[in-house]
C-alpha cells in the first residue's frame, strides 16, 4: 500500500490561521483531507466586505454591491464589487514580485520589481471608475449568459501607482505598437497551468493616457488581494475586465491582443442592432471600449417611506466612460417629465460625478424616482433596457428607486 502523506506543519499553521483556531489532533490529518470548516467560506470576512453585498458566484468569486452601499464619493473596499474569472493567487511574495514588459513592439524586454517601479518612476493618484461590462445583465430578455449583475458591479476607488506610459517610454516602444495585453498570476478554474483565465488588453492610445496606471495602492493602502495585490493595471472608463489584477507581465503587441476573453462574444457587442436571441457572427462583433453614460441613485435606499410633509433629498453618481457627464435629471412620474439635479465636476478624468436633488411629492402614494444622465456629446441614458446582445453587456437603462409617501 502507498504510504499516507500528512500535511506539513507549515500548511497546518496556514489552515489554522484561516479557520481562526488551532486544529486539535492536526497531526492526524492527511494531505488530501477536506476540512469541513473550509468548505463554506464566509466571503464577507474573507474579503472584508459589507454583509449586504450579494454573492453571485463562488467559483470564481463574483460579488456585487447594492446601490445604497455605494454612496461614498470614494468607494471603500467594503463596498467594492469583486469580479474574477479564475482562482485568486494563493501565494504572493510581494518582495520578489516581478513585472515583465515584452512583446513584438518593444525595443527591449525588461523586468521590474515592485521596488523598481516605486523608486524609478513618479507616482500618481486618481479616482477611477471601474464598471463590469455585464453590469445590469439581469435585466436582459431573453436572459444572457453570465453572472446576473443588477446595478452594483461598479466602483470609484482612489488608485495610486505609476503611469504605464512612463514605463513604456523608459523601455522604448516601436511605431507599430497597436495594443497592450496583460498577463497575471491567477489560475484557471480547471487547474491547467497552461490556460490563462483571462488576458485582455487596451489600444495603445488608451495605454498611453495619463490616468492608465500600474497601481499598487487602493485608497491609500496596499491593494486588497481580491482586487489585484500586489500590482494591478487600472484603465478607467473602459470595461473593468481590461484592468487586470495580479499583473506579472505586460505585452506590447503589433496587433489587437489575442489573449483569453478577447475573441468570440467575450466583451464584444454586435456592430449593428440584432433581434433578441439572434445569433451573431464573430465578424459582426466589436470589442467594447468606452463605457456608456450611466447614473446610480445611492441615497435613499429603494423602498424608503416618508411623510407627505417631508422633502426627499436624493443623491448618487453619474459617469460616461471616457466622456464627462453634462447633466443629470430625475423624474417621479415614470419619465413623463424631468427635473434637473445639481451636478459636480469630476475630480479627475474617468472619476464619477456626484448629483443631488430635493423632491417634494404632490400627494400620498407610491412613487418611483428615476435618474437619467446625459453625456458631453448629448447622449442620454435610455429609459428601457437598450439593444439586446448575446452576453448582456452595456445595460445603461435609467436607475430607479421605490418611495412610499404616507
Amino acid at each position: 500500500m502507498e504510504r499516507r502523506k500528512f500535511i506539513s506543519s507549515t500548511s497546518l499553521a496556514g489552515l489554522a490561521s484561516v479557520i481562526g483556531a488551532p486544529i486539535v489532533f492536526a497531526n492526524n490529518i492527511t494531505e488530501d483531507y477536506p476540512l469541513l470548516a473550509l468548505q463554506d467560506v464566509n466571503p464577507f470576512e474573507l474579503f472584508k466586505k459589507n454583509k449586504q453585498m450579494v454573492v453571485l458566484n463562488d467559483k470564481p468569486w463574483n460579488i456585487e454591491a447594492q446601490a445604497h452601499l455605494l454612496n461614498d464619493v470614494i468607494t471603500p473596499n467594503s463596498a467594492m464589487f469583486v469580479r474574477n474569472n479564475g482562482k485568486i493567487p494563493e501565494k504572493i511574495d510581494a518582495k520578489n514580485w516581478k513585472l515583465v514588459i515584452d512583446g513584438e513592439s518593444v525595443h527591449q524586454s525588461k523586468t521590474y520589481s515592485l521596488q523598481d517601479l516605486k523608486s524609478q518612476f513618479k507616482q500618481y493618484s486618481y479616482q477611477l471608475t471601474l464598471e463590469c461590462g455585464g453590469n445590469g445583465r439581469s435585466e436582459f430578455n431573453p436572459p444572457a449568459k453570465g453572472n446576473q449583475w443588477t446595478v452594483g458591479a461598479v466602483s470609484c476607488a482612489k488608485w495610486t501607482g505609476v503611469r504605464l506610459k512612463d514605463v513604456l517610454a523608459a523601455i522604448g516602444i516601436k511605431n507599430n505598437a497597436v495594443y497592450v495585453g496583460y498577463h497575471a498570476a491567477d489560475t484557471h478554474l480547471s487547474g491547467d497551468p497552461r490556460k490563462e483565465p483571462i488576458s485582455r488588453g487596451i489600444p495603445i492610445a488608451k495605454a498611453l493616457q495619463d490616468e492608465t496606471l500600474l497601481a499598487f495602492e487602493m485608497n491609500g493602502e496596499a491593494i486588497p488581494l481580491a482586487h489585484g495585490y500586489p500590482l494591478r493595471l487600472v484603465a478607467g472608463g473602459y470595461p473593468a475586465s481590461v484592468s487586470g489584477k495580479w499583473i506579472n507581465r505586460i505585452s506590447v503587441r503589433d496587433k489587437v491582443h489575442d489573449g483569453e476573453k478577447m475573441s468570440g462574444d467575450s466583451y464584444r457587442v454586435p456592430k449593428f442592432p440584432v433581434a433578441p436571441g439572434e445569433s451573431v457572427k464573430a465578424e459582426d462583433m466589436q470589442i467594447i471600449e468606452s463605457m456608456p453614460v450611466k447614473s446610480l441613485i445611492t441615497y435613499p435606499k429603494s423602498g424608503a417611506t416618508m411623510k407627505l410633509a417631508q422633502q426627499l433629498h436624493i443623491n448618487g453618481h453619474a459617469w460616461a466612460g471616457e466622456l464627462n457627464v453634462a447633466k443629470v435629471m430625475y423624474s417621479i412620474d415614470f419619465g413623463s417629465t424631468w427635473h434637473s439635479c445639481t451636478l459636480k465636476n469630476a475630480v479627475n478624468r474617468f472619476a464619477w460625478q456626484q448629483f443631488a436633488a430635493t423632491i417634494q411629492f404632490p400627494q400620498k402614494g407610491y412613487y418611483e424616482v428615476w435618474a437619467k444622465a446625459i453625456d458631453s456629446k448629448g447622449v442620454a441614458q435610455p429609459m428601457l433596457v437598450p439593444g439586446w446582445n448575446p452576453k448582456g453587456y452595456l445595460n445603461n437603462a435609467c436607475h430607479r428607486i421605490a418611495v412610499k409617501i404616507v
